[in-house]
């Protein structure tokens, strides 16, 4: 892997997300990049097809064009480094393909056709639930104006849902954890305050 094709990947995103403190940050993407690293270093013994190069891409660049923060089309954000930095159109067709995988919202309980999209996707996923994923959804919430129990309700929707939508085995096994923290929280909210 390209360690300074990664580096550049960094630094474009962290250009790119600018002022973005709403869950959709700089941040989200690095932690997804981290996971989506040890996911797949965890499964390459059994999966020797699967490509780091465009796990590493696709999970930093996963959300440069997401509808909720930018007004692009065809990728045009990740594209755009691509192209500048050299990779083959082909390459980044299949990097965008992955990336286009990823949203929970837009994929509708489809899983990816590829193991690095599953693998992306997992990595996506998992930081939407735990501490990190309630922290998200509150900060994207009140960046909407919503409230508390407006944000409980994206629990209901989503997050208590993913658990059992992971692709790999690493991922499921975080996943188990992640989702008990999360109906732990939901439990005391509840306890605390009467929202369900």
């Amino acid at each position: 892997m390209d360690e300074a094709l990664i580096t550049a990947a960094k630094a474009y995103i962290e250009k790119l997300f600018g002022d973005i403190h709403d869950g959709h940050d700089v941040k989200h993407s690095l932690r997804v990049y981290r996971n989506a690293m040890d996911i797949a270093m965890d499964i390459a013994k059994d999966i020797p097809g699967c490509d780091p190069g465009i796990v590493a891409l696709a999970s930093l660049l996963h959300d440069a064009d997401d509808h909720k923060l930018f007004d692009t089309a065809d990728n045009m954000n990740a594209r755009l480094f691509l192209s500048g930095h050299g990779i083959s159109p082909d390459k980044a067709d299949r990097i965008c393909a992955v990336i286009n995988s990823v949203s929970f919202s837009q994929n509708k309980g489809r899983r990816p056709d590829t193991i690095e999209g599953m693998i992306v996707q997992d990595a996506d996923r998992l930081d939407a639930m735990g501490a990190v994923g309630i922290a998200r959804t509150f900060a994207y919430g009140g960046s909407r104006g919503r409230s508390i129990e407006e944000s409980v309700e994206h629990f209901h929707e989503k997050l208590l849902r993913l658990r059992d939508s992971m692709n790999t085995d690493a991922a499921r096994a975080e996943a188990e954890k992640r989702h008990a923290f999360l109906l732990a929280f939901l439990e005391e909210l509840e306890s605390e305050t009467g929202i369900v």
